[in-house]
């Protein structure tokens, strides 16, 4: 079957019907980019990316009465969204863009063909297009070819190219993070020799890139190209730093390597097939406080006390200055905290106490937790590995029981604050809170003792105290 009856059988009736619609208005428009490519990779989707000659105030025109809604939002860069049933559709005006050396900006212009806009496109196997409503295939620059090939290969030079958008380069790795392919090498070595220029990108784009490549099908052909042509050492600087470390258990020839294998073993507890993003990040940077805390110890031993602690302090602030959103932030830099908290279990000899603990200090983030443990071993030998699993199910089985006895989900004193003012005599203050972390901390000790005996334990409290 040609490409041309493959990708016509394919491509939705909402895209011909939008094509006849700007031909009858004298427009030219074609499906593009993406679209084509998952097309050709069978992997289509309910987005459609389309390219036409007419401006986006003319693109407002034509399809005010036809979408079901319609959004301006990327209209500065020639964007019009459309939604047509379950479709939702981009239509991008015909442009080239490119960024002053000194500007965070990609300065946009339009043009007046599609092949003109092809060749401005990122990669080859995005710069393929299908003419609407007659579906001739356009692909001046071999992308069905490299599709075969599993290979990014730019449409002109990659100098040119990512000097044009420098945030390509990370493109390069997103992609090779999505699809698996391959990135051509002379486009390693532009990358490679052009890494700085990356620096003009803003915060929030280099964000997205990363964050769509960690959360890929093969996140570390992605990292592995960016830490390899020098880009990480501008946009996740943490990262490579890790090659400077020696696994302290000398698993790996580095920490850097074991942060990839907890990654991969990270995304194999995920369900649904649906990609965890705290669960990817916080794998990701769970060691990353390990060049800061690292120490030579008698006999030769190399440790790194306190590293989940200095870890989640870089963590916060790499993320913060990547404008991932504060959730996420909190939400990772917590886990990377925690990671280390189950070893301190040793054999099972954690009181129900601590168990209790572990449980309210991990909160939402518990079943991730219990992903990011996991992952973390990476031993060779079989026996130990054999024997932390082991361990690590019966705190699950513990943590089970107790949830199950004590709802440890919503640990809560036993006592509220109505009923400590009331017991006390006391209005609305900072007694009524310091007796309410009494309490608390009783409750987490002791597990349930009914309200009579937490009255006593409160009032005995406050007569030893003095409070």
């Amino acid at each position: 079957m040609s490409d041309s009856i493959e990708i016509s059988r394919k491509i939705a009736p909402v895209a011909n019907e939008l094509g006849e619609l700007f031909a009858a208005r004298g427009h030219e428009l074609a499906l593009v980019g993406g679209s084509v490519r998952d097309i050709l990779l069978g992997r289509n989707g309910n987005d459609l990316d389309l390219t036409t000659d007419a401006r986006p105030e003319r693109v407002l025109e034509i399809v005010r009465d036809w979408a079901d809604s319609v959004w301006t939002i990327g209209i500065d860069f020639g964007t019009v969204g459309v939604r047509k049933g379950g479709w939702l559709l981009e239509i991008t005006t015909y442009r080239s863009e490119s960024y002053d050396p000194k500007s965070r900006k990609p300065e946009v212009m339009y043009g007046d063909t599609l092949e003109a806009d092809l060749e401005r496109r990122d990669f080859a196997i995005n710069a393929m297009a299908v003419r609407l409503p007659g579906h001739e295939f356009v692909d001046p620059y071999g992308g069905r070819r490299d599709l075969a090939a599993r290979t990014l290969r730019t449409p002109g030079t990659p100098e040119q190219s990512f000097d044009d958008d420098p945030l390509r380069m990370l493109r390069a790795a997103r992609f090779a993070a999505q699809l698996g392919f391959a990135v051509a090498p002379e486009a390693v070595a532009a990358m490679t020799a052009m890494s700085e220029r990356i620096e003009i990108v803003s915060a929030e784009r280099i964000r997205d890139e990363l964050d769509k490549l960690v959360c890929g099908t093969y996140p570390r052909e992605g990292l592995r190209l960016l830490v390899e042509t020098g880009l990480a050492a501008h946009v996740l600087p943490e990262l490579p730093k890790l090659r400077l470390e020696i696994d302290e258990h000398h698993r790996h020839k580095d920490v850097y390597e074991h942060s990839l294998i907890v990654l991969e073993q990270a995304i194999a507890q995920e369900e649904d097939g649906k990609a965890d993003r705290i669960l990817r990040w916080s794998a990701l940077m769970h060691d990353i406080g390990k060049p800061k805390t690292r120490r030579h110890e008698p006999g030769g031993r190399v440790s790194f006390h306190h590293h989940e602690v200095v870890g989640a302090q870089l963590t916060k602030k790499r993320m913060a200055e990547l404008k991932f959103p504060k959730d996420v932030v909190s939400d990772v830099s917590r886990l990377v905290e925690l990671h280390l908290r189950f070893h301190g279990y040793g054999t099972g000899e954690w009181t129900d106490s601590a168990v209790r603990r572990y449980v309210r200090d991990a909160g939402p983030l518990l079943d991730r937790l219990h992903k990011l443990t996991r992952a973390d071993c990476t031993t060779r030998n079989r026996r130990k590995a054999q024997i932390l699993s082991r361990t690590y199910d019966q705190l699950e089985e513990r943590i089970e029981r107790l949830a199950e006895e004590e709802e440890l989900a919503k640990i809560r004193p036993e006592l509220d604050g109505n009923e400590i003012q009331r017991i006390l005599g006391v209005g609305p203050g900072p007694m009524v809170g310091k007796a309410y972390k009494f309490l608390l901390e009783l409750r987490l000790d002791k597990g349930v003792i009914g309200k009579e005996a937490a009255t006593e334990a409160l009032l005995e409290w406050v007569g030893e105290s003095g409070a």
